[in-house]
């Protein structure tokens, strides 16, 4: 059991079915339209560790993210939290309490109305975890001290923050109930760069301190080399690459993990060419045949639109891509 992962995903997949009502689908003569936001996705989140997932908006991050925590059911394959599959862990008050998310928007995700010991409180009295409100009140002090933020915000409405110390109250809140894991959903997107460096850093220090496990998802590689483990690129509902954060930043292997990293600024590209990716994200209720990213890869052959390629070691990176399993790769 010491080898179980926090989280696994086994052939995951979500659908959304965004067709018009019956009536109008009869009378145009058309079939259902399916979104297919995450369509079978596999991996795993050792305990201690983290694994951030990033790609452009809307290839399903978000969605990998509610799949994690159970938000939304998967339309096909498995969930598993720490050995068992989700739903039943969710059923369990004990299973729900060790996961929490921390959400993109620090500004829609308190209420607005609440005082900030009575959003950190919650899950406190939710989960039960404190026999009375003295100490109640003494464990929202411990953790607004723990996040860095002073015991007296603790009277402050959230609307008297700025975004960056509203995130450290998502975070506090996020560790009432003395979780194992967490999902943090693009925690930094909102907030200015010199905060995003805070809020990454607190992160890593918490993690350091009391042994989290994060899902970290975000569309900035910049931002995820600083907290991973193991990266995941996804690219329309489907991982395109795994690897070692440092081996994936050192050797992107899959076309469209280097089209990403050439977005990335560097002062010591200054004067070197860069190949932008082409096209336009595909629409992933009509996806192209074979490899999703066919229409945009410089490498793309007549198999990359016929076949769908499956995640093959490369090296110590796991790839999904026809051009780096027959070596016509230029890396």
């Amino acid at each position: 059991m010491a080898d179980t992962p926090m989280l696994e995903l086994r052939d995951a997949a979500r659908y959304f079915d965004v067709s018009r009502p019956a009536l109008q689908r009869l009378m145009a003569n058309e079939g259902k339209r399916i979104l297919r936001a995450v369509d079978g996705i596999s991996f795993a989140v050792p305990k201690g560790t983290t694994l951030s997932l990033v790609g452009e908006s809307g290839c399903g991050k978000s969605t990998v993210a509610r799949l994690a925590v159970g938000l939304y059911r998967p339309s096909g394959g498995r969930v598993m939290f720490d050995g068992r599959d989700l739903a039943e862990a969710r059923a369990a008050s004990e299973q729900r309490r060790r996961m929490q998310m921390i959400f993109q928007d620090p500004y829609a995700s308190l209420n607005p109305r609440w005082r900030v010991r009575d959003i950190i409180a919650e899950p406190i009295r939710a989960f039960g975890l404190l026999p009375n409100r003295a100490a109640q009140e003494a464990r929202v002090v411990e953790l607004l001290t723990q996040v860095g933020l002073s015991p007296l915000d603790g009277n402050k409405f959230p609307h008297e923050f700025s975004g960056g110390q509203r995130q450290r109250i998502s975070i506090a809140r996020a560790l009432s109930s003395n979780p194992e894991f967490l999902v943090c959903d693009e925690p930094t997107s909102a907030l200015d760069v010199s905060v995003q460096a805070q809020i990454l850093n607190l992160m890593k220090e918490l993690q350091s301190r009391m042994g989290l496990t994060y899902l970290f998802i975000s569309h900035n590689l910049a931002v995820v080399r600083q907290v991973s483990d193991r990266i995941g690129v996804m690219y329309l509902g489907r991982i395109a690459e795994f690897a070692p954060a440092e081996s994936l930043f050192r050797r992107p292997r899959h076309p469209y993990t280097r089209a990403l990293m050439e977005a990335i600024p560097d002062l010591d590209m200054t004067g070197r060419t860069r190949i932008p990716v082409g096209g336009e994200v595909p629409s992933p209720i009509t996806p192209p045949s074979g490899c999703a990213f066919h229409p945009r890869c410089p490498l793309a052959g007549p198999r990359c639109k016929a076949e769908h390629p499956e995640l093959k070691p490369a090296g110590d990176a796991m790839v999904a891509c026809h051009a780096i399993e027959e070596g016509r790769d230029a890396a």
